[in-house]
């Protein structure tokens, strides 16, 4: 199997996993390729839930584009779930996110939900954090102090710049992120506490507080279902 059959299988699999919501609810769902893989997968039966929050301007246009009504998470009081992918997990379900830019408001919903569904394929399982470059979505006016605090901790910092292009990237909230390469994260929630205490930072791309709690995981045999 190919990447993208593993990420349609798990999507699947997401979609089975949240079908077993009590219908009228609001459902959260994360941002990139697994979770628009996801978000076909549901369309069918959108009616199932009452709504959904989105975690980026991209999630926000695929679900309307398939007919799902999109709250604003200030009118949402909880959420039952929420589903996303992740760059990296760990054994104990802290996961690295950001990879596609949305790290921030997919923190928000998550922090919102009763529970985090992971959905990723096996090479995202890592027995410690920190191979895939930790993401850290700053203030442009930061750059300098967060980048002089961030290689304190040892890692190498880089400017997230736009594919082909010399200008930073940006995110849905005017943000920049730089990219923290050749770190071991062995007390991740630690990790996730200090640097979001540095100025500037708008938050880390370390999910550890806001962990996952279900892992559907991928592979050539089928998709596992793991409680964390």
């Amino acid at each position: 199997m190919n990447q993208d059959q593993l990420k349609q299988m798990v999507g699947e699999a997401a979609r089975d996993e949240v079908l077993k919501l009590a219908p009228g609810q609001v459902l959260g769902v994360g941002t990139g390729s697994t979770a628009n893989c996801f978000i076909d997968a549901l369309a069918p039966h959108k009616d199932h839930f009452a709504g959904t929050v989105s975690s980026s301007n991209a999630t926000t246009e695929r679900l309307l584009k398939h007919g799902f009504k999109v709250l604003n998470p200030n009118d949402v009081t909880g959420l039952p779930a929420y589903v996303d992918g992740a760059d990296e997990i760990d054994p104990a379900g802290h996961m690295i996110k950001g990879g596609g830019g949305a790290l921030t408001r997919e923190k928000i919903i998550a922090s919102m939900a009763k529970q985090f569904i992971c959905i990723c394929d096996s090479s995202k399982q890592v027995p410690v954090l920190g191979n895939f470059a930790l993401p850290v979505e700053i203030i442009p006016l930061a750059q300098g102090v967060v980048t002089r605090e961030l290689e304190k901790l040892g890692g190498k910092v880089s400017l997230r710049l736009v594919k082909g292009a010399q200008e930073p990237f940006v995110t849905d909230n005017s943000g920049w992120i730089l990219d923290v390469a050749g770190l071991k994260i062995a007390d991740p929630k630690s990790m996730e506490s200090q640097i979001n205490q540095i100025a500037g930072v708008i938050t880390v791309g370390l999910f550890a507080k806001e962990k996952a709690n279900i892992l559907l995981v991928s592979n050539a045999a089928g998709v596992a279902r793991i409680i964390l």
